[in-house]
């Protein structure tokens, strides 16, 4: 499933970090601490992947 926007790729990117350890889970912030808990590594993986060329920045649900 990819990412809608620019900012939930960003942020499926930041939680894959903490996931893999690259990263302290106390750095994220906001749906990025939310997705590292909620989100296996492979939906991150697809989410992090986007393509970001043509997405909005975000959006409104």
């Amino acid at each position: 499933m990819p990412a809608k926007s620019k900012a939930q790729q960003k942020a499926a990117g930041a939680a894959l970090s903490a996931k893999r350890g690259e990263t302290p889970k106390s750095k994220l912030k906001g749906a990025s601490r939310e997705m590292v808990d909620s989100m296996t590594e492979k939906q991150l993986e697809d989410f992090a992947s986007t393509k970001r060329k043509g997405k909005p920045e975000h959006v409104s649900h």
